[in-house]
């Protein structure tokens, strides 16, 4: 497999495990072996197995969200 970058994206409205679940299921589900990873202290989500960072981010604010895609660095 190619060594593929992550797509990072800080969802400030992501506030509870439900709140990571709904954006877990939706990403896995329209990116089938997408792997989702996501740290609510932070509201960092960082998704790898796919490159389309606008999809992505599409889906999520399609479950309600406003995520802001950042670089591996952090900045938006």
């Amino acid at each position: 497999m190619p060594n593929e970058a992550a797509i990072a994206m800080i969802v400030e409205d992501m506030t509870c495990g439900h709140c990571v679940r709904t954006i877990t299921s939706a990403v896995e589900g329209a990116f089938p072996g997408a792997r989702v990873s996501a740290d609510l202290a932070t509201h960092r989500v960082t998704i790898s197995g796919t490159s389309d960072a606008r999809a992505v981010a599409d889906v999520v604010a399609a479950e309600g969200y406003a995520p802001v895609l950042v670089d591996a660095a952090g900045a938006r």
